[in-house]
């Protein structure tokens, strides 16, 4: 390991070159890893992000975690105004320095961040946070009706959970969640050297498209949710073990679904017919 350590930081440095420029502020900020810190400095895979958003100059775009500012840069040369949302309130001030008026800067955690204040038409981009990457896809799926896409950098694995298809060993209570809200796309693969520091995982860029409206529309969607995360909280249980609580054998044969199924091989329109099953019959 660590004799490929120097050959490795040379070409980030490198790289962090080609994302010019950088104000000094930027320049001499050291990341932090309690907010999940790994900039993106691979000038080619900037720009393939970039392509893949296709921005145009009237477009509301929301980035999560600008950083260095290797994304926002392109993307404020391509449209009129921005958002960004900083947790980092040193990395905040000295994007605020850099480009203000164009850039609204948030110095707030997106956790807790209403993005319905930013109105509609939103384009929300980012590299994610990998620390919280599954409670921050449900946050901002909270906002569906507000946004128009979604590009996003992630850990891989997060990313092939969410594309996963039913009786994937990936699939699972996000791929479900994400799926019954979105059209979603693996876009990119991009490489741990493509970041500074390089992380211990590749990652890859997926876009998600509001469905709307979704094909599968639940009766009762906190009922829909609750099913889901009690089928999948112990997925090696068939399903008249794991929702017994909601439904006996005989309801899931009247349903079309075998007793002895598991979670992971119902598809989304199987748990919305379950879901409202049992709200028709109030049985929850």
């Amino acid at each position: 390991m660590r004799r490929n350590q120097h050959g490795r930081g040379a070409r980030a440095r490198q790289n962090l070159n080609a994302a010019r420029p950088l104000s000094r502020r930027l320049v001499k900020h050291r990341p932090r890893k309690r907010f999940g810190q790994n900039f993106l400095v691979d000038a080619g895979v900037i720009a393939a992000i970039v392509a893949a958003i296709g921005p145009a100059r009237a477009d509301c775009i929301v980035e999560i975690g600008p950083g260095l500012g290797a994304l926002t840069r392109p993307l404020l040369a391509a449209v009129e105004q921005m958002h960004a949302i900083e947790i980092d309130r040193d990395l905040a001030a000295a994007l605020r320095h850099e480009f203000a008026p164009r850039l609204t800067v948030h110095a707030a955690d997106v956790l807790g961040f209403d993005f319905a204040t930013l109105g509609n038409g939103l384009r929300v981009v980012g590299n994610l946070p990998y620390n919280i990457s599954t409670p921050l896809l449900f946050h901002i799926a909270r906002y569906c009706a507000q946004v128009n896409d979604i590009h996003v950098m992630l850990q891989k694995e997060i990313v092939a959970r969410m594309v996963a298809a039913p009786s994937d060993s990936s699939y699972g209570r996000l791929s479900v969640m994400l799926q019954y809200r979105f059209e979603l796309e693996k876009l990119i693969d991009v490489p741990a050297a493509a970041f500074n520091p390089a992380p211990k995982v590749e990652s890859a860029v997926v876009r998600l498209t509001p469905l709307r409206p979704p094909p599968f529309a639940a009766r009762d969607e906190a009922l829909f949710a609750r099913i889901v995360k009690t089928a999948f909280s112990q997925r090696r249980k068939t399903l008249r073990n794991s929702l017994s609580a909601f439904l006996a054998e005989a309801d899931l044969r009247v349903l079309a679904i075998a007793p002895i199924a598991r979670a992971q091989q119902l598809s989304v329109a199987q748990f919305v017919a379950i879901a409202d099953y049992i709200s028709c019959r109030g049985i929850s």
